[in-house]
């Protein structure tokens, strides 16, 4: 829930450095990209507790998904409004963030899909690109643009290869199920 309740801090310190939407990486910057940093540590710590303690619950399932789409997306969609980050690689991150997450629950009658490793990869070089451009460090030294663009761009062509593994997961996890409900018919009538 903190995570959650941190996204409005993080897009209006962005706001507050940049007036007119343009950024001038100051303290304000610094504070978004504090917040953020936090807002990451804390789904980080989320899932070492729920781990450490064998916890997964209904409302974890539901929450912490929707809390990372949040964060993520607030910040693909802010770093695009301040022309930093092409609206292109916001637009495939999203749609395939939220088309998975739709995917998710589309087949959550028949299980659960869990992340996978990749999923878990692309959370962290999406997170490591989002902070790179966050970090007001370009303006000291600009190759590091250049360093924020490459780990996007890895993190981009991780999320749509996932992305693709999730599609085939639902697509099995769906089939399966419907398999085992025709099997609990046919024994509901004999």
């Amino acid at each position: 829930m903190l995570r959650i309740v941190l996204v409005p801090f993080f897009i209006w310190f962005l706001i507050l450095d940049a007036p007119g939407l343009h950024a001038q990486n100051g303290p304000w910057r610094w504070a978004a990209a504090f917040v953020f940093a936090v807002a990451i540590y804390t789904d980080k710590l989320d899932g070492d507790i729920a781990r450490s303690r064998g916890l997964v619950t209904d409302f974890g399932k539901i929450a912490d998904p929707i809390a990372d789409k949040l964060l993520i997306g607030s910040a693909l969609v802010m770093l695009s409004l301040l022309q930093e980050l092409p609206w292109w690689v916001t637009i495939l991150i999203l749609v395939r963030e939220w088309g998975i997450t739709a995917l998710r629950f589309f087949v959550i009658r028949y299980g659960v899909i869990p992340a996978s490793r990749g999923g878990k990869l692309k959370t962290v070089v999406q997170t490591a690109a989002i902070f790179l451009y966050v970090l007001p460090l370009a303006s000291l030294a600009p190759w590091l643009g250049v360093v924020a663009f490459v780990v996007m761009m890895a993190a981009l062509v991780i999320t749509l290869w996932t992305g693709g593994e999730y599609v085939i997961e639902a697509l099995k996890l769906r089939a399966a199920g419907i398999r085992a409900e025709k099997a609990r018919v046919r024994e509901n009538k004999q």
